[in-house]
């Protein structure tokens, strides 16, 4: 059996933690590995948080499942991301993590945010079916973003997650990504720019920006489609 691994940028002087977690399919029980575009794809983020919170403290980790497949009822990117928290506790006890996720990526990091080091979630394009679970998200900070034009994962169900969860936490906002697919390629330095200011900013690194502070202080339905 393949084992999920790990790619760490920054291991001393770690001060918080971006924990980024890759896309996928809904089942394959074929192994992930580290040429996948949907691997390959999150390289940039961890790098560019690693780059502009370097001085901070922050490290990324980017973590490879074991499989390619969410897989009813294993979910083994979950329990992959389990075991990722649990190593960053074991390496950084105490150190606030803030999850980035694109897709499958997303919807993992939506189920795993009720973990006690996670303080805030970054769901990029998630799949988010209707029947996912939002309670996991009480006290933490949450962006959703995505691209108006996918055709992978729907961007109206991600609404809806949003909606439901405003009302677990004040504190979720949710962006569209004017003219935006799945793949996040067309705006890629948006994307980055989005996610950079979101985690330094929750983190307490830097001021968090302006936009995404007023669209997380506005009460629902404000602050959920937000133009970007």
């Amino acid at each position: 059996m393949p084992g999920p691994g790990l790619r760490v940028f920054g291991q001393t002087g770690v001060r918080a933690v971006a924990l980024v977690l890759h896309g996928g399919q809904e089942t394959s029980k074929v192994a992930a590995h580290r040429l996948r575009p949907a691997y390959l794809r999150m390289l940039p983020f961890a790098r560019d948080l690693r780059s502009a919170g370097r001085a901070a403290g922050l490290a990324a980790w980017v973590l490879r499942y074991r499989y390619r497949g969410w897989n009813v009822p294993d979910l083994d990117p979950v329990a992959d991301a389990h075991w990722a928290l649990g190593e960053i506790r074991r390496a950084h006890p105490g150190v606030p993590v803030v999850l980035v996720g694109h897709s499958m990526g997303g919807r993992v990091a939506l189920h795993v945010a009720g973990d006690e080091q996670v303080t805030a979630v970054c769901a990029l394009a998630p799949w988010t079916p209707g029947s996912e679970p939002v309670g996991q998200l009480a006290g933490r900070t949450v962006l959703i973003a995505h691209g108006d034009r996918d055709t992978v994962t729907d961007p109206a169900l991600s609404y809806d997650y949003a909606v439901r969860a405003k009302v677990v936490t004040d504190t979720v906002c949710r962006f569209d990504v004017c003219g935006e697919g799945h793949a996040m390629l067309r705006r890629a330095r948006e994307w980055r720019l989005l996610v950079r200011r979101f985690t330094l900013g929750v983190l307490k690194i830097a001021d968090l920006d302006h936009v995404i502070a007023s669209a997380l202080a506005k009460p629902s339905p404000g602050g959920l489609s937000v133009p970007l």
